[in-house]
């Protein structure tokens, strides 16, 4: 495989990824800022891909211990390499397998954090992809986008939190499945510019809670300038309150 190595996070992350297929951009980033890990804790990225949001968040926050879960072993062999790359190894762990069938290592209720960017595009549906991988990584396989919720579910602790970024027009099937088994679910929607509609939304819950629905203020990405201040932050390392 083609690679090209990329530099993500004001170059605080090294990042091997593939030269054509699926490559991160600011999404990955933007969800791991929203996950509020602490030292001491586990967590999940459910379909790691390279390692992108699995090794911001390690960055961020030291002493969070962090499994990467990966459906395509060629992107599960180059989060290994990125994690050793990083200087992470001991702290991020990458399993290559389907999270319909996980590999025993990972364990229901297993993680104080789960997190996960699922394929944003039905199966049949839009114009996929035509690069195999990226196609993966974009478009729905046997797992849907119900089973995205409920594996994070199911490997998350009581109390726990799960975080999704997904597209706008897909908000109403993740919270049907969300909605009952969690609560304290927060939708922040990410708008492109301001006064446009939002294209994607993070949402975040946490397992077992019967708290009410919050939609929150959220997060013009760009402005006249490039990238909002907001989101300058963010891609330089800070954390994103999704609550305000």
């Amino acid at each position: 495989m083609d690679t090209t190595e990329d530099r993500i996070l004001n170059g605080q992350v090294i990042l091997h990824q593939p030269r054509d297929g699926y490559r991160a951009a600011v999404d990955p980033v933007l969800l791991a800022a929203c996950v509020p890990a602490k030292a001491g804790e586990r967590a999940l990225d459910l379909g790691c891909g390279v390692g992108a949001a699995m090794l911001c968040l390690a960055k961020r926050i030291e002493g969070v211990e962090i499994d990467g879960l990966e459906l395509q072993p060629e992107l599960a062999a180059l989060a290994r390499r990125n994690v050793a790359e990083n200087g992470l190894d001991g702290h991020v762990r990458v399993f290559a397998g389907d999270l319909l069938d996980p590999p025993t290592e990972i364990q229901p209720d297993g993680y104080n954090h789960v997190f996960a960017n699922p394929p944003y595009m039905d199966d049949g549906r839009g114009h996929p992809p035509p690069n195999a991988s990226k196609r993966t990584a974009h478009v729905e396989g046997a797992a849907e986008l119900a089973d995205w919720v409920r594996a994070t579910l199911k490997f998350c602790k009581t109390k726990g939190t799960v975080t999704f970024i997904q597209r706008a027009d897909r908000l109403a099937p993740l919270l049907a499945t969300l909605d009952g088994p969690a609560g304290e679910i927060v939708v922040y929607p990410l708008w492109p510019q301001a006064e446009e509609a939002a294209k994607r939304v993070i949402v975040r819950a946490r397992k077992g809670l019967k708290s009410p629905l919050k939609v929150s203020a959220g997060l013009v990405l760009h402005d006249a300038g490039g990238y909002s201040a907001t989101v300058a932050q963010v891609l330089g390392g800070a954390p994103l309150d999704i609550t305000v």
